[in-house]
């Protein structure tokens, strides 16, 4: 476990990088999840074959866990969630940089439900994420940002989770031709179905192998 010190929160992680990343993402939770979400780590294990790095994070301290749990209200903040994962890319990027080995690495970031809109937003503020994905996700809730959003975006629904693919259609649209969407068939919200996670994975590596690229020397 790592812990990534922010001015208003201490975040806890858990950090893997390949021998030779190809790239690092960043998994942004929500909707009351966390790093130990086991659909998650899941994704998270794929990448990790597929030589990308991960970093999956708690936007949220064990206090405000505890409270959201209760309340359900951080979870919907948005705008909090975002100003944190901001705060990670930028210590991230300069922990990377830092290190021969993974120096010039590219970023990309993985969000599920409103960790998705939150990963969104911080994409739009930030121009060195060079890709996302989300799985499940309420990218409806960034609002203002998606047009800002200047990376390629891998959006994944399940295709028996009809209210959320209709507010991924939208968010594709108002994304202006940077996003694609991919519908898992039978599929439900959590993707709890036999070989539902197992095509997120797959999606995820491929879109994430072809956008999170090393600049050339590096």
């Amino acid at each position: 476990m790592i812990t990534i010190g922010l001015a208003d929160a201490a975040l806890a992680g858990d950090l893997v990088i390949p021998d030779e990343p190809t790239g690092m993402v960043l998994f942004a939770h929500g909707s009351g999840s966390s790093r130990h979400s086991p659909r998650n780590r899941a994704v998270a294990h794929g990448l990790n074959a597929a030589g990308i790095g991960t970093l999956l994070l708690d936007l949220l301290t064990e206090q405000e866990e505890r409270h959201d749990a209760a309340t359900a209200a951080l979870r919907f903040d948005i705008e909090m969630l975002t100003m944190r994962l901001i705060g990670t890319i930028d210590r991230l990027a300069e922990g990377l940089e830092a290190a021969p080995r993974t120096a010039g690495v590219p970023l990309g970031l993985f969000g599920a439900s409103t960790g998705a809109a939150a990963a969104l937003a911080a994409t739009a503020a930030r121009p060195n994420v060079a890709a996302v994905v989300s799985r499940g996700g309420r990218p409806d809730l960034a609002g203002p940002s998606l047009p800002r959003v200047r990376a390629p975006v891998l959006l994944i629904v399940g295709g028996r989770d009809p209210e959320v693919l209709e507010l991924n259609r939208r968010a594709q649209e108002r994304l202006d031709g940077r996003a694609e969407l991919h519908v898992v068939s039978g599929a439900t919200h959590l993707f709890e179905e036999p070989g539902a996670l197992e095509e997120v994975t797959t999606q995820a590596a491929e879109w994430f192998n072809l956008h999170l690229r090393r600049a050339p020397g590096r």
